[in-house]
């Protein structure tokens, strides 16, 4: 592919020519070393297609993943936590039937289809937002709802369940009988309890965010690895595919080990343990 984008007749020769160039007609085991010991130093090599430095053009599309991640994930939060409380304390009442049936109904909808549902309402009828790309704040408001439904809508229902059983406790029965009123025990005793559950469920969507939403920044055209990731995959830019992929394990490493330290301090009863 890489001869003939250059305009050269495909022969063995050329072939073997650009395999030696290239460092591919070496062992895999010392490919691999020679891969490996360029990534430590970090020289992530160049893209075939592109015939640049890789890592400019993941550092160029990170910052526009890292701002999607953001909204989407404060977006969730503002929508799912207080749905999944109102939803809790009005059980079985109509309010909470409300709730739990657009929660299915986003559970139910895949996400290209959401985005292609809100591109045509919003962009294309209504004419209110940008179709795709990054023009701005406007730009970023379809992408960021596409992932917010689908992530709140489950949310709200483990939010909900979380709530429900926290309710369900001693504490609140004893604060109860106390006289506190019902929006301090909620805010100040059943929400903190239930953070543990919810910053678990945070913790898998920003991995997941930050990895890049690859359908939905490729229906946008929203330049993040994700995106990144897709079109290298068409092109069989192998650089960019293996950068991705050690960027994918990183982040959730890290993500994981800051999930476990926030446990530590949200719970006492871990820190008891630890300690002992």
């Amino acid at each position: 592919m890489l001869i003939q984008k250059q305009g050269m007749t495909v022969t063995p020769e050329a072939q073997e020519a650009m395999r030696h160039e290239m460092g591919l007609d070496q062992p895999f085991i010392v490919q691999y070393f020679q891969w490996l010991g360029k990534i430590l130093t970090g020289d992530m090599g160049y893209s075939y297609v592109k015939n640049t430095e890789v890592f400019p053009l993941f550092m160029k599309a990170l910052p526009n993943t890292l701002l999607l991640t953001l909204t989407s994930i404060v977006t969730t939060i503002c929508i799912s936590i207080p749905l999944g409380v109102v939803s809790a304390v009005k059980q079985n009442k109509v309010t909470d039937y409300i709730i739990r049936f657009f929660s299915f109904i986003g559970n139910a909808l895949p996400g290209f289809f959401v985005a292609l549902l809100l591109l045509y309402i919003f962009a294309l009828q209504l004419n209110w937002l940008p179709v795709m790309g990054n023009n701005g704040f406007q730009s970023i408001i379809l992408p960021t709802l596409t992932l917010a439904i689908a992530m709140s809508a489950k949310y709200t229902r483990q939010v909900r369940a979380t709530v429900l059983e926290e309710l369900s406790k001693d504490y609140v029965v004893g604060c109860k009988a106390r006289g506190i009123k019902g929006h301090v025990i909620i805010l100040a005793n059943v929400l903190k309890n239930s953070m543990l559950t919810i910053v678990t469920l945070l913790a898998l969507s920003i991995g997941s965010l930050l990895g890049g939403t690859a359908i939905t920044e490729s229906i946008f055209m929203w330049p993040g690895v994700g995106k990144l990731a897709v079109d290298a995959i068409g092109n069989r830019d192998y650089q960019i595919i293996q950068v991705y992929v050690i960027w994918m394990a990183i982040i959730y490493v890290v993500i994981n080990l800051i999930t476990d330290l926030i446990y530590h301090f949200l719970d006492p009863r871990i820190r008891i343990k630890g300690e002992g």
